[in-house]
């Protein structure tokens, strides 16, 4: 058995189910994932499925996890409003730690996942570079209490706490209310069968603005490191690719990996102009013979929709973390077209 025993919280989404795949190929990891769905396990994987929204279900399910030394909450609970964001996030949040704190004797280290949501990205313009040390915004924010809920847990104990800020996170993963990736090959498919070709729907200004991603594998190196290294104890990371872009410069490079041309953009809303495409969604996996994947599983519009909408940049210094260790960085370039080719690969859009 090894002597580190991550328990992932949210292991079924893009972030969490990244981070379960990298620690199970290090080879000196065991793996608890939490999630609503629960999951197949492997030799060194097991999954619970446990509603963190109830207190007496994440204290019943996690009462025998005494060998956890490292939480990893990534987590998210959706919500209409900013506002409403707070109570269920947070609520998730405390369940979770206040199971496993006493239980877990060896506890060493308990990380959050966070976002730009910090600095206010999600309100509009905000100051760029974002640097961990900008002051805050106006409340509520939830990223913002789920921390100060760390660090007040935190004091006195001979575990520690980091709080990971990725920017958009790319990676596989379905069924999950933000995954920009999916959003774009799934976009891309519908308008390669529908003859139509590929137009940016988002606002003029987000075309041109500065944006930048984040690999959900780098991130997924980016965590163990910060759980791991003594230097990043207590410490909050910005983490992204190490590169920025403009969607008017990636956009034609998506395109012709679809074989699409690009038209001049239409600003429209995913959320709206494709709630009609299921139908055609069944057509292409029939006659592509993909996975049978349902379309609420691929379709994550409102969040494109979102991306689409910063018509300014979006962009965090990511140095920090660099300066304190971790140098891995991913050509973002490179990373659109091998997230596509992994959805190729397990047959969810239909081959070149």
């Amino acid at each position: 058995m090894s002597d580190n025993v991550a328990l992932v919280v949210g292991a079924r989404g893009v972030i969490g189910g990244n981070l379960v795949h990298h620690l199970e190929g290090l080879g000196d990891w065991q793996v608890i994932g939490l999630s609503r769905r629960g999951g197949e396990g492997s030799e060194r994987v097991r999954h619970i499925s446990v509603d963190l929204l109830d207190a007496d279900d994440t204290r019943a399910k996690l009462a025998g996890l005494t060998d956890v030394t490292h939480v990893f909450y990534a987590a998210y609970q959706d919500a209409p409003t900013f506002a409403g964001l707070v109570e269920p996030n947070q609520r998730m949040l405390v369940n979770a730690l206040e199971a496993i704190e006493p239980v877990a004797a060896g506890l060493r280290h308990v990380q959050l996942v966070q976002g730009y949501k910090v600095y206010g990205a999600h309100l509009g313009p905000f100051k760029t570079p974002a640097r961990e040390d900008d002051p805050p915004h106006m409340p509520p924010e939830f990223n913002v209490e789920q921390q100060a809920f760390v660090e007040r847990a935190q004091r006195g104990k001979d575990w520690t706490w980091s709080a990971l800020r990725p920017s958009v996170v790319c990676g596989f993963a379905l069924g999950i209310p933000m995954n920009l990736a999916m959003v774009i090959a799934v976009y891309a498919t519908i308008s390669k069968h529908l003859g139509v070709p590929l137009r940016f729907p988002g606002k003029p200004g987000a075309y041109r603005s500065l944006i930048e991603m984040t690999d959900a594998g780098l991130l997924a190196e980016a965590m163990v490191w910060a759980a791991t290294d003594p230097a990043a104890a207590n410490q909050a990371y910005n983490i992204n690719n190490g590169d920025l872009f403009r969607w008017e410069e990636m956009w034609p490079r998506i395109a012709d990996y679809f074989d699409l041309p690009v038209a001049p953009g239409l600003p429209m809303s995913l959320a709206t102009v494709m709630a009609d495409k299921e139908q055609v969604w069944r057509e292409i996996t029939a006659e592509h013979d993909l996975a049978p994947t349902p379309y609420r599983d691929v379709s994550s519009w409102a969040f494109g929709d979102a991306v689409f909408s910063w018509d300014y940049d979006f962009i965090a210094d990511g140095s920090k973390a660099r300066r304190h260790g971790f140098h891995r960085y991913v050509d973002t370039t490179e990373m659109f077209p091998r997230i596509f080719d992994e959805m190729r690969a397990r047959k969810i859009i239909p081959p070149r």
